[in-house]
């Protein structure tokens, strides 16, 4: 399989993502993750929207002894997700709300429809953003993730285009995931494990840890391919 395809599925419930969805989620990645045949992943929502946030019910019924257990679960689909060795593509639509937003952000590519919308409202309910929210700085700078995470106020798509929290706004996501999959799968298979691998670390790393790994990996890319192993 080149090319996997994994949803949030509760439509009905604008993809809510309580304790039963974020387990099932995790373990969709993690099967996903000794696949030596796995190109690309991508992640997308049925029905109207890509997250409704964390399941309001669920929250509701929060207490000091299960909050942080609860937002750990959230922290490990996030984790899962980063910790594939192919890049993970979300396709956004509709609302793309709190935890739906530390999900997207936890992925390598976002590509918007224009319907999204975009906001991290937990202050408004009284809790602070957490886990993979400490992402967004990294994707739209200091400023403008303290502006999503203190006012709690969605922005449209464009602006999340403009803001680089997305990286394509598209008329036909569909369409603009499909390009953008066959634009990957163009790479050499190992390459882009290797490039994965270390644009997460040139998000956490000094710059010259980077760059000694970089090199490293370049040398030991360049001995594979010449000895017929590109991997492609």
């Amino acid at each position: 399989m080149n090319v996997a395809n994994v949803y949030l599925d509760r439509p009905a419930k604008a993809n809510a993502l309580d304790s039963a969805s974020l387990l099932k989620l995790k373990q969709e990645f993690e099967k996903l993750q000794d696949d030596p045949e796995l190109r690309v992943v991508v992640l997308a929502g049925r029905g109207a929207n890509f997250c409704g946030g964390a399941d309001v019910n669920e929250l509701r019924s929060l207490d000091p002894s299960t909050a942080g257990a609860f937002v750990e679960k959230i922290h490990q689909v996030c984790r899962a997700i980063r910790a594939l060795p192919v890049p993970v593509v979300a396709k956004l639509h509709g609302a793309v709300i709190g935890a739906g937003l530390e999900i997207a952000a936890a992925c390598d590519l976002r590509v918007a429809a224009a319907d999204a919308r975009f906001a991290m409202p937990e202050v408004r309910l009284g809790i602070p953003s957490v886990v993979e929210a400490a992402l967004l700085p990294r994707l739209v700078g200091s400023g403008r993730a303290a502006w999503l995470v203190l006012t709690g106020e969605a922005i449209d798509a464009r602006r999340a285009l403009e803001w680089g929290l997305v990286e394509e706004l598209a008329p036909d996501p569909d369409l603009a995931v499909e390009k953008l999959v066959q634009s990957l799968m163009a790479g050499g298979r190992e390459a882009l494990r290797t490039q994965k691998r270390l644009l997460q670390l040139w998000d956490e790393a000094p710059l010259a840890t980077s760059v000694a790994a970089s090199i490293a990996a370049f040398g030991q890319t360049t001995i594979s391919s010449m000895s017929g192993g590109k991997g492609n």
